[in-house]
């Protein structure tokens, strides 16, 4: 089972990467891209998009989610958020904000730095976030 669960998160890196070169950033030239599994086994992708008005910039994992959502897709399992940095990117506190919408336990948040994989949960990233 754990070569499994390894072979999955290499292939949502993997998969994260790919959305890198569809990045579109003129203003910062920072790339990042996201990708997210469903409870049942769907992929959805993201990458970031800014705008010079910046307020209008979405980030990938909101891409991704959004897209998921969009499609009705709401449990989430795990997403993978890179960076052209190739070191750990944290998602920011807006995405946080929307992934504590969606992530309700377990689901993992992977992050690479380097070639090394980190897993952390919402709860860890986002302590008492706002929730209705």
């Amino acid at each position: 089972m754990q070569n499994l669960e390894k072979s999955m998160i290499s292939k949502l890196i993997e998969t994260a990467m790919e959305q890198l070169k569809f990045s579109y950033t003129p203003y910062s030239n920072f790339k990042v891209g996201a990708s997210l599994l469903t409870k049942n086994g769907q992929i959805y992708t993201g990458c970031n998009i800014e705008n010079a008005a910046y307020t209008p910039t979405n980030c990938a994992e909101r891409t991704a989610i959004f897209k998921a959502v969009s499609e009705g897709r709401k449990e989430f399992a795990k997403i993978a958020i890179v960076s052209s940095s190739g070191l750990k990117t944290y998602p920011c506190g807006i995405c946080r904000q929307v992934m504590s919408e969606f992530f309700k336990g377990n689901e993992q948040i992977i992050l690479e730095n380097a070639g090394e994989i980190i897993k952390y949960t919402i709860d860890y990233l986002l302590p008492d976030s706002f929730k209705l």
